[in-house]
């Protein structure tokens, strides 16, 4: 089992490589090649692993608002354990996000761009990664829901991202009242799942060209936007570009 999750972990890195945009290859092809003789023979493989790779931890990843009921201590209280090197994240699975619709005469399409989010313990935040949905305001999908890939860094108070989201409706066709929801994610060692940390939702009257700064709220994430709680009274916020694209 051990030696199976660390080939998980090596194909991971492998998946990181190929997306990344940066010259340096982390792990290359020759490498990945290194484990096919640990896979044709994975029962009685017994000597040292090739690579000094940590095993992937076995995750639960919990539905939406699932997770509410399994924690009651604030985030506050765990320390960054495993959380890696001080402005980096490990490498982990691509995201599902979706490419830009079919352009249209007269209909507009909106990529928004996910720059950082603002958090006081944002160097403790591992594999953290943002879910977009598009809800009506009785919280029912209009679109489907995208994850982004894993945060690109980290740095003082913000996670970085910098990766565009395609929404999945031309504008004119989302119905009145819906919002963009964006619920920032992250993965909690002690528990072993992946848990919603806080939450910001853009509205329909703020689809504009240009940057844009939106507040963060409290986990549960509200879809109906009944209850909201700001997550602190501190200056955080998620900061995004957006660009409309109409024919």
């Amino acid at each position: 089992q051990k030696t199976i999750a660390k080939i998980a972990t090596c194909l991971e890195l492998r998946s990181a490589a190929l997306q990344s945009t940066q010259s340096q290859d982390e792990f290359k092809l020759e490498d990945l090649k290194k484990l096919e003789p640990i896979l044709k023979n994975i029962l009685t493989y017994n000597k040292e692993f090739p690579f000094d790779v940590q095993p992937v931890p076995l995750r639960k990843i919990l539905a939406p608002g699932e997770e509410e009921h399994l924690e009651f201590e604030e985030d506050d209280e765990e320390g960054g354990a495993g959380a890696g090197s001080p402005n980096s994240f490990p490498a982990r699975a691509p995201g599902t996000l979706l490419p830009r619709l079919p352009s249209e005469p007269g209909m507009t399409l909106l990529t928004i761009n996910i720059e950082k989010i603002g958090l006081k313990d944002a160097g403790q935040c591992i594999d953290p990664y943002i879910t977009v949905s598009v809800k009506d305001l009785n919280g029912i999908d209009l679109t489907p829901v995208q994850d982004t890939p894993v945060a690109l860094r980290k740095e003082d108070t913000y996670v970085h991202f910098n990766v565009d989201i395609e929404i999945q409706k031309h504008i004119e066709r989302l119905t009145k009242g819906a919002a963009i929801f964006f619920e920032f994610k992250h993965y909690k060692p002690k528990k072993r799942f992946t848990s919603t940390k806080c939450f910001a939702f853009m509205e329909m009257d703020e689809i504009k060209p240009g940057a844009i700064v939106i507040e963060l709220y409290k986990k549960p994430t509200d879809f109906k936007r009944k209850k909201l709680q700001l997550l602190t009274k501190k200056p955080l916020y998620l900061h995004l570009h957006q660009t409309l694209h109409k024919e």
